[in-house]
């Protein structure tokens, strides 16, 4: 139905925290926060409120630098080594996922996190909103790990991994559905006398070492934690510090109607 002659008509452009995201600064809700903290001008006026539409012919400056052009969405997929932090700085001076990446990339941020002794697949983008996106739960995207444990695996704790797919509450936090698979390899008799498995976890929300924390909660120690896919994203044969671009018809694909 078309609005009537009363209806205020949307104004035209799009909201200034999308278009700062879009340059790949950060998330509209960084964004936001940088207009609160009076760090964006909008042509030489700073600008009070994102609650503002920016036109093509506007002039943006964040920090008193312009906004970098406008960019094609991309996506990177990247092999994190065991020891490093995924931060753009790190105050106690360890070396960082940013410092380490292949030149040729361009300004990026991650997203989401691996924590300094996760390894493994860690998704990278230019764009903030497509960062904000592959983040949220409504994704529904699950998150797969292979995980090595110290610790034995009884018939009992066979039952608690059954009964992770219902979710679990630990010390006050509740975990979403968990699946958990025991990989089963021939001739390993001694890595069972030492009590070493490999487990397969994958979760669907990714909180705060939520792997780490429910596996001590069963009694086992983790000694290594590899993420090796994310949603339909796969580390594949990708060595450690490597990089590759996703390519725009898969990202196309995986995103459906979602722009």
């Amino acid at each position: 139905m078309a609005p009537s002659k009363d209806t205020p008509e949307a104004p035209a452009g799009d909201r200034i925290a999308k278009v700062i995201a879009r340059a790949g600064i950060c998330s509209r809700r960084a964004a936001e926060q940088l207009i609160s903290e009076g760090r964006v001008f909008v042509n030489g006026e700073l600008l009070k409120s994102p609650a503002y539409n920016v036109q093509p012919e506007d002039v943006i400056q964040v920090d008193g630098e312009p906004l970098p052009s406008s960019k094609k969405m991309q996506l990177w997929l990247y092999h994190k080594s065991k020891g490093i932090v995924t931060t753009h700085s790190d105050p106690q001076g360890r070396k960082t996922v940013f410092e380490s990446l292949p030149r040729e990339l361009p300004r990026v941020i991650s997203v989401g996190r691996l924590d300094l002794n996760t390894e493994g697949l860690l998704l990278l983008t230019n764009d903030g909103t497509l960062a904000r996106h592959l983040e949220h739960p409504t994704t529904g995207w699950a998150r797969r790990y292979r995980v090595r444990v110290y610790g034995k695996i009884t018939p009992k704790l066979m039952k608690d991994f059954e009964a992770l797919k219902d979710g679990i509450t630990i010390d006050g936090i509740t975990y979403g559905s968990i699946r958990v698979a025991i990989e089963k390899k021939k001739g390993d008799a001694e890595a069972k006398k030492s009590h070493n498995s490999w487990l397969t976890m994958s979760i669907s929300e990714g909180k705060n070492r939520e792997i780490r924390k429910i596996l001590e909660h069963f009694g086992l120690q983790v000694t290594r934690l590899i993420r090796v896919s994310y949603g339909p994203f796969q580390l594949g044969a990708l060595q450690p510090g490597e990089a590759k671009q996703v390519p725009q018809k898969m990202l196309a694909d995986q995103l459906g109607n979602w722009t």
